[in-house]
């Protein structure tokens, strides 16, 4: 299972996590890969933080105003830029943006961009980004 997917899966367990309660444990089944457990798992130790970071650039935009999807493609994204090194940033953006496109909003890409390009270019060596 390539990683695109696996991130999918990770963003959708979140997903289910935020508007069921249930614990992650309970949405995954035997096969679920080692790389979406590692990424939902680390949403979850670390919601309070991806959320005061995405809030503070959601302009307009309280963290729970956010349509559920959304607010967990961003958290996933920002938990792979922020814990996970060997994810380039640039890499984590895109793979956010085309979630977004197939599951999310018309508005809903150019939202994910726009907050994880901003947060990505507060942080030091923000062009990481770009490229470069």
């Amino acid at each position: 299972m390539r990683r695109s997917d696996q991130r999918r899966d990770a963003v959708f367990a979140c997903y289910q996590r935020d508007v069921t309660g249930r614990p992650l444990e309970e949405l995954f089944d035997v096969e679920t890969k080692p790389f979406t457990r590692e990424l939902a798992e680390g949403v979850e130790a670390n919601r309070e933080r991806l959320d005061a970071e995405i809030g503070a650039r959601a302009r307009g935009w309280e963290v729970s105003r956010i349509a559920p999807l959304e607010r967990n493609v961003l958290r996933v994204a920002l938990f792979e830029i922020s814990d996970r090194p060997d994810v380039p940033a640039a890499v984590a953006i895109d793979e956010a943006v085309n979630l977004a496109k197939l599951y999310c909003s018309a508005e809903a890409p150019g939202f994910v961009n726009g907050i994880l390009g901003s947060l990505v270019a507060a942080a030091p060596g923000g062009a990481e980004a770009d490229g470069g």
